[in-house]
């Protein structure tokens, strides 16, 4: 039965498969550490090196740029059968590099230059992690089970976004910011173990043939990135998936964390505490929506999960734009508006990435995960720049209604294409990608 069928778990719990359970906890681990570096490095560079706001604004973007690599990191980790040798290769480097930090420090020699060249070094092992991940993932559990896998560690993550800040806060307060580091290097050390012990059975990548013309003057390297982006522009899936998160990118990065903070601030005139209470209230937002992705996609189908996703995750910054009343309406109203962003982003985000697992072949996940990074997150600084020219010539309350309505409309590149009438993931054949099944 095509339209009654429904998503439906693997043949047992994936708490009971040991392999998975032991690739989550290194995850687990290693997303609480990222917490804490998200905010150890920036005031190690404020409070021990005295930088200014767009020095500070320089760290940020330099974890980012190697993305923009992807593609071509995507096609040489593609080249290299053991994914998880590389995975485990990129955790102990990050683990090494984080480690200088704490040894200049007690030296008294750390310097700016220093930490832009640890967070560029630990950004790009980060994509070459993260496009090794994607191959990694599609043979951990089965297709059927890609939706509850993503539901779980996209909850861990989530729980750090509730917890880690304070832990790091704690941790930065009672040990300064250069020790603190120590204990996100540890966790890509526990990372990395855990990694190293997660077994999976890697076919050979065979070649996959994809509608580009490869000649011989053409470097393997970049031939096989163009290969990467081209499965991603010919494939309906994948061409609506990237336009969507793109898009939304876009314009949800028009605000970034760091206007809307300053909206908070300014305009809603909220304390510091109140505006923390949000985000953490925001936090809890995406744990809820995390766990709850796979009963909504078992009773609505998961490309109507996604789509509803697309639209939740931007629009309720235009409830932020309308805040006014007394001081409770205004938290209240900034609160409520940061748990619906972040519960549809979950949505979006747990169902996408199991469904577009689905499609891509063994051959070209890397190549096709590469290419996707490059897109998708380097959008995200030009969106931020645009971001502050039309705060600064608009207003904070145009900027952040265009971005709702810009990134709602960014479901239009789903409706125009297959994801919406896509229900159900099933077992792949052997030797096979899996197969998404329409009403």
């Amino acid at each position: 039965m095509k339209g009654g069928r429904v998503l439906r778990p693997g043949p047992d719990s994936l708490w009971r498969d040991r392999r998975f359970v032991r690739f989550w906890c290194g995850q687990s681990v290693s997303q609480f550490g990222d917490r804490i570096s998200e905010l150890a490095l920036p005031l190690m560079a404020v409070g021990a090196l005295h930088a200014s706001a767009n020095q500070v604004a320089l760290l940020t973007a330099l974890v980012w740029t190697p993305n923009l690599l992807g593609l071509f990191l995507g096609a040489w980790v593609d080249r290299h059968p053991g994914k998880r040798q590389l995975m485990l290769l990129a955790d102990l480097f990050r683990a090494a590099v984080l480690l200088t930090l704490p040894i200049a420090y007690a030296l008294d020699t750390v310097t700016l230059g220093q930490l832009y060249t640890v967070a560029l070094l630990t950004g790009t092992a980060a994509v070459v992690f993260n496009t090794a991940y994607s191959s990694f993932f599609a043979h951990l559990v089965p297709p059927e089970s890609y939706v509850e896998a993503n539901s779980k560690l996209s909850a861990s993550r989530s729980v750090s976004f509730i917890a880690g800040p304070a832990v790091g806060g704690g941790l930065v307060q009672a040990l300064t910011a250069p020790v603190a580091v120590i204990a996100d290097a540890l966790s890509f050390v526990a990372s990395a173990i855990l990694v190293g012990r997660t077994r999976v059975d890697e076919p050979v990548p065979v070649p996959v043939p994809v509608p580009v013309p490869a000649t011989s003057a053409d470097p393997s390297l970049l031939r096989r990135a163009r290969e990467g982006l081209t499965f991603v522009i010919h494939e309906p899936v994948m061409r609506a998936g990237l336009l969507c998160a793109t898009t939304l990118n876009f314009f949800t990065f028009l605000s970034g964390t760091g206007l809307l903070v300053l909206f908070a601030d300014r305009v809603l005139r909220l304390s510091p505490g109140a505006i923390g209470l949000a985000f953490g209230v925001g936090a809890t937002g995406g744990l809820l929506g995390a766990v709850a992705s796979p009963a909504i996609a078992r009773r609505i189908g998961i490309g109507r999960s996604i789509v509803v996703g697309a639209v939740l995750f931007p629009a309720p910054f235009a409830l932020i734009a309308a805040a006014t009343g007394p001081s409770w309406a205004r938290l209240g109203t900034l609160g409520a508006a940061e748990f619906l962003c972040a519960f549809g982003v979950m949505l979006l985000d747990v169902n996408l990435n199991s469904l577009q697992a689905s499609v891509v072949p063994d051959g070209l996940r890397s190549r096709v995960a590469g290419a996707y990074s490059t897109v998708n997150y380097g959008i995200r600084p030009l969106g931020a720049l645009i971001g502050g020219e039309l705060a600064t010539l608009a207003g904070l309350r145009v900027m952040l209604t265009v971005a709702a309505v810009g990134g709602a409309l960014s479901a239009v590149w789903l409706l125009a294409s297959p994801i919406p009438g896509i229900r159900v993931l099933e077992r792949a054949p052997a030797g096979g990608t899996a197969a998404a099944r329409s009403d």
